[in-house]
């Protein structure tokens, strides 16, 4: 009689390498809209102020996830026990979003993005005085390291590209830090996906309409386009990083999120004329490394941690 074992193991590799090969495939596409969102926020945004665009992006989320709502019990779902931490989430999420629109229309794509992987370096930070997380000499060489990149891409005595702006974008990926601080914290308390999504998206659409109504631009035919792709573009990026994080760990998804860094190079020397600097270049690969070291140093952590509960 023939073990079945050999094959049912077998069956098994083969399952969990079509589940990573799809969590890789939607994550690269997450990677590949969110820079085609960017590229729609460039592109509009000489003509419309920022928080206008901001407002369309959210508002857009917002209409897409209604459905899910409705079928999660519509308002029931909306019951939180956790309202302050939905504030710093989305005040620090909107905080995020708009520094980064704003460094969509003043920097070059791939420098935005580049400073936006500073956030695992302030997420680390940020959690050692709010979550009680403790960082060892590893991982705080690691963060050093990181800001040594910001230096190379800033080259804050050189004049190379206007560093409030940059500095502005800086501080956006400390907001994300915290807006992500916000989440796990509230994951923790048991807090459903849908209700941290959904009140999100509400509070990003009513902060963006305050901000935007002493500054509307009524948009053309072809800015409204460009508007409701920039929120249609964000939204399947969002489903699929969720689907991606769903089907893969971590270890095997996260690095690929630094491809952004391709697309957006790619659209911005293409459509834009921005070539990145060596120094620029330099100062990339110093963060991602410094990035994935963290999110090695993460892993090892919580999987000592894990065996020391079992």
């Amino acid at each position: 009689m023939t073990d079945p074992t050999p094959t049912r193991q077998t069956e098994a590799r083969d399952s969990t390498a079509r589940r990573r090969a799809r969590a890789i495939a939607s994550i690269i596409g997450a990677t590949a809209m969110f820079a085609c969102a960017a590229m729609l926020v460039k592109l509009v945004s000489s003509t419309l102020p920022t928080a206008e665009i901001v407002l369309a992006r959210c508002a857009i989320s917002l209409a897409a996830l209604t459905p899910l709502l409705a079928r999660e019990g519509g308002l029931r779902a909306l019951r939180t026990r956790e309202p302050f931490w939905h504030a710093v989430r989305t005040f620090s999420g909107f905080g995020g979003m708009i520094t980064a629109f704003y460094g969509y229309a003043t920097l070059p794509l791939a420098e935005v993005t580049a400073l936006g992987f500073t956030m695992p370096m302030f997420l680390t930070m940020l959690s050692i005085p709010i979550l009680g997380e403790k960082v060892g000499i590893r991982r705080a060489s690691a963060i050093v390291v990181g800001f040594l990149g910001v230096l190379l891409i800033l080259r804050p005595f050189s004049n190379a590209i206007p560093l409030l702006p940059a500095l502005v974008v800086v501080f956006g990926a400390v907001c994300w830090a915290m807006a992500m601080i916000a989440i796990r914290r509230m994951g923790e308390l048991g807090e459903s996906n849908v209700a941290i999504v959904a009140w999100f998206s509400i509070g990003g659409t009513v902060l963006a309409g305050v901000l935007t109504i002493p500054v509307w631009v009524t948009p053309t035919l072809a800015e409204t386009a460009a508007l409701i792709g920039v929120g249609l573009a964000s939204t399947v990026a969002q489903l699929l990083m969720t689907d991606a994080y769903r089907r893969g760990e971590p270890t095997i998804v996260a690095p690929f999120e630094y491809t952004s860094i391709l697309w957006t190079t790619l659209i911005g020397i293409t459509l834009f004329g921005e070539t990145p600097s060596p120094t620029m270049a330099a100062g990339v690969l110093v963060l991602v490394a410094s990035g994935l070291y963290i999110l090695h140093r993460e892993v090892i952590r919580r999987r000592e941690a894990g065996g020391a509960g079992r």
